[in-house]
């Protein structure tokens, strides 16, 4: 398959399992593979290749589902080993995408941890990112950013970014999506889950 083909089977799943469009730009699903993963570009700017998934492969797809004023957000990095997905991440045969799904493995469970209902949303950027860095990875995206609030109109969105004070308990529901990759690797990863505090603390939802 072709990069162009897993974008359309990918929205048309989306659509049939209750999407009534994308919120993102119009683009239901983000794909890239190889050495494009570690792009980090627009909605406004992304064009999907033609690229041939390799018979040992890295992909990462990333979902932007709408239905009504409800939104979905999603995103996985999938690997490809002699031509099939490998659907555990301690059977990658190449150790250095198994580092980069075990590291983002390892950032969502730090988010876990780390995020309280007085968290802000700069709090939890300066954490992170200092997190990324000490475990030897860079953080890809090109706002600096590592996730945002799900809101009804996109102009509303607040990010997870240097000098945002709103607490991460403030909005209803936030997505936490690091995109990253070891420094001057041409691979990048990227996890992304909404998340949202009830009387138990953060949860996945």
């Amino acid at each position: 398959m072709n990069l162009l083909e897993i974008r359309k089977f990918c929205e048309e799943k989306l659509l049939e399992l209750g999407a009534d469009s994308f919120w993102y730009w119009d683009v239901g699903a983000f794909v890239f593979a190889g050495d494009e993963t570690t792009v980090s570009v627009s909605g406004k700017q992304y064009v999907t290749s033609n690229r041939v998934i390799g018979n040992n492969d890295i992909i990462t797809i990333d979902l932007s589902p709408q239905m009504g004023n409800i939104w979905g957000d999603y995103a996985r990095t999938i690997i490809v080993g002699n031509g099939k997905v490998v659907e555990d991440i301690g059977l990658i045969e190449n150790p250095e995408w198994k580092s980069g799904l075990q590291m983002e493995e390892k950032l969502h469970i730090e988010l876990l941890r780390f995020a309280t209902k007085e968290t802000t949303f700069e709090e939890l950027y300066y954490h992170m990112n200092r997190y990324i860095v000490e475990n030897g990875f860079v953080n890809l995206d090109f706002m600096g950013n590592l996730g945002h609030s799900i809101v009804k109109t996109k102009g509303d969105r607040v990010y997870i970014e240097k000098g945002n004070m709103t607490k991460l308990a403030d909005v209803k529901y936030f997505t936490f999506e690091p995109h990253i990759a070891f420094p001057d690797s041409k691979y990048g990863y990227k996890k992304e889950n909404i998340y949202y505090f009830d009387e138990n603390g953060l949860m996945e939802l």
